[in-house]
């Protein structure tokens, strides 16, 4: 088997994608693509220059939704997407719902400037206002969103039926880089998101992907507060 995906691992789309992939016990191979730099020929998969893009074989796709829409009819065991129309569709709503509405605020107010600008910057720790705009975002920006996930994830396990889908898989992934940035949903005002999350991320299929990146991206995690 020829998958590749192309990437940085610490894209939250990238790591969908790749979460993805170990939940359908998939191997692949995945090649670090640096989409500020990417290599001669890389608009070629990918047309706008995003990650990831990806490879089965000689065929190639971009956009992290497409491509899991894709492996889920190329390997249709364990299901991902639910069988039920309006599940299905729900699943589809929590996907779009992080890829276009809470990865949009919280990565550029939070985890490119307390996590990716010190690393081009040479390691150079973000100023205290940097640090209060990323915390002010996170806490007031973002709480509506949140407040959203808690209420559609009511008491239950999943977002979308049982077992997981790729609403869960989406939730869970894309909110790894706020773990990085050192922010979590607080634990008293959004407790079914945070035990849903941390169930998550200690899920081996995503705890790999967390353990992989940690060195270089995650040194803020251990500020997480409840």
């Amino acid at each position: 088997m020829s998958l590749v995906v192309l990437g940085g691992s610490v894209s939250p789309y990238v790591r969908k994608v790749r979460l993805f992939l170990a939940e359908k016990g998939l191997d692949y191979q995945h090649e670090q693509i640096n989409p500020f730099a990417p290599p001669p020929g890389y608009r070629d998969l990918s047309p706008l220059g995003k990650i990831p893009a990806f490879k089965d074989g000689d065929r190639s796709l971009c956009d992290s939704s497409v491509i899991c829409a894709y492996l889920e009819k190329r390997f249709p065991t364990p299901a991902l997407y639910p069988s039920d129309p309006y599940d299905y569709a729900r699943a589809l709503w929590f996907e779009e719902f992080m890829d276009g509405g809470v990865t949009p605020v919280l990565g550029p107010k939070v985890f490119f400037p307390l996590v990716l600008k010190p690393l081009f910057s040479g390691g150079q720790a973000p100023d205290a206002e940097t640090e209060a705009i990323a915390k002010k975002t996170f806490e007031e920006d973002a709480a509506p969103l949140f407040d959203y996930l808690e209420k559609q994830l009511g008491d239950r396990e999943y977002f979308v039926g049982n077992p997981l889908t790729i609403a869960d898989i989406s939730v869970a992934a894309e909110l790894v880089n706020t773990r990085h940035a050192g922010f979590a949903p607080a634990r008293k005002k959004f407790p079914k998101l945070r035990a849903f999350l941390e169930r998550m991320w200690s899920r081996p299929t995503l705890k790999m992907l967390i353990d992989e990146e940690t060195p270089v991206f995650g040194k803020r995690a251990a500020r997480i507060a409840d």
